[in-house]
């Protein structure tokens, strides 16, 4: 009985090491650079979204409004 009980909290003991252990694993998480380019997937300006259509200066107007909205000075009133 002794022996069953010391068989099991040893196999749990060894399961609990070996998640912590796979815990540890870290993988790089910098960008790829070689010959000094950027090797992954391009972005796209935030003004060739559907609502702006690549109007840059819609995007701007909007993002100038969006910040207008946020200041507190003019909710204040």
């Amino acid at each position: 009985m002794m022996r069953r009980i010391l068989t099991s909290l040893l196999i749990a003991s060894t399961g609990a090491g070996l998640l912590g252990l796979a815990g540890c694993g870290e993988r790089e998480q910098t960008a790829h650079y070689e010959d000094g380019r950027y090797r992954g997937k391009p972005d796209t300006p935030p003004y060739m979204a559907a609502p702006f259509g690549g109007d840059v200066m819609k995007y701007e107007n909007a993002m100038r409004t969006r910040a207008q909205n946020q200041n507190e000075y003019n909710r204040i009133d």
